[in-house]
């Protein structure tokens, strides 16, 4: 069999050209990093287990109807997708306060907001992702206003999704972020949701514990992060209840 092409390797996942026209492949890999990539490991298994996740959760949108870029799983660690020009933001919704959003205004950890809060950040490592204003976007033209009102809408559509989903299993969904993808039919553009979704983009929170079940256990050095993940994974039926801690790599 020859040799895939590869696109594009991320701090998370390898994209390869795809067997079709306007597809390709994305491979998950089982490294984890944080503190834009200062702190790294790999973690056996993770790759398999945001595989089956992002799978889990972009099959969910697609059936209520919210455009993604997701086509089907090929094997545990592949995907096959639709190619889309990815918009350099980061889209994130935040329910409760974490993360940088209690340290920059000072709201201690896991205090509910009044309302979700859309926030945006420019997608450049160099520069840490930093956050941006819907007036450097439409500045520096990385989305029309348009776009905007599309992208808002997707990622509380996302919201109202992820949050339904993890209340019915005892997980408060306390922000995640999404990546957004232009794809185009003749002069025709629509936005879709595109790259993950997974516990690596969420805070995931046990609802009568507090115990976290996300990339924060990685991060702050809070135990096993393929367990947290197989949690959150054996939670929703992803993964059988039974089903040992590390999952079992074959096709």
């Amino acid at each position: 069999m020859a040799r895939r092409k590869k696109i594009y390797e991320g701090k998370a996942k390898i994209l390869y050209e795809g067997p079709e026209p306007g597809t390709i492949v994305q491979y998950f890999k089982d490294d984890a990093t944080a503190f834009n990539a200062e702190k790294k490991d790999v973690i056996d298994g993770k790759g398999v287990l945001n595989n089956r996740l992002s799978e889990f959760f972009m099959t969910g949108l697609t059936q209520i109807g919210v455009p993604n870029h997701f086509i089907r799983r090929l094997n545990m660690r592949e995907q096959l997708v639709r190619n889309c020009e990815i918009v350099p933001l980061e889209v994130i919704v935040r329910n409760y306060a974490a993360g940088t959003m209690s340290k920059r205004l000072g709201i201690a950890e896991g205090t509910q907001l009044p309302r979700p809060i859309v926030e945006y950040c420019y997608k450049d490592d160099s520069l840490g992702d930093p956050l941006v204003t819907e007036e450097h976007i439409a500045a520096f033209g990385w989305a029309s206003q348009q776009d905007m009102d599309d992208i808002l809408s997707l990622a509380l559509r996302v919201n109202d999704f992820m949050s339904g989903v993890m209340l019915a299993v005892g997980i408060r969904l306390v922000d995640f972020k999404i990546e957004i993808g232009r794809i185009f039919d003749g002069d025709y553009q629509r936005l879709i949701v595109a790259d993950e979704i997974s516990p690596d983009g969420c805070r995931l929170w046990d609802i009568e514990t507090g115990q976290k079940l996300d990339k924060d256990v990685f991060r702050r050095d809070l135990g096993s992060l393929t367990d947290a993940y197989s949690e959150v994974a054996r939670r929703l039926g992803v993964l059988p209840k039974s089903n040992v801690t590390k999952p079992t790599l074959i096709n």
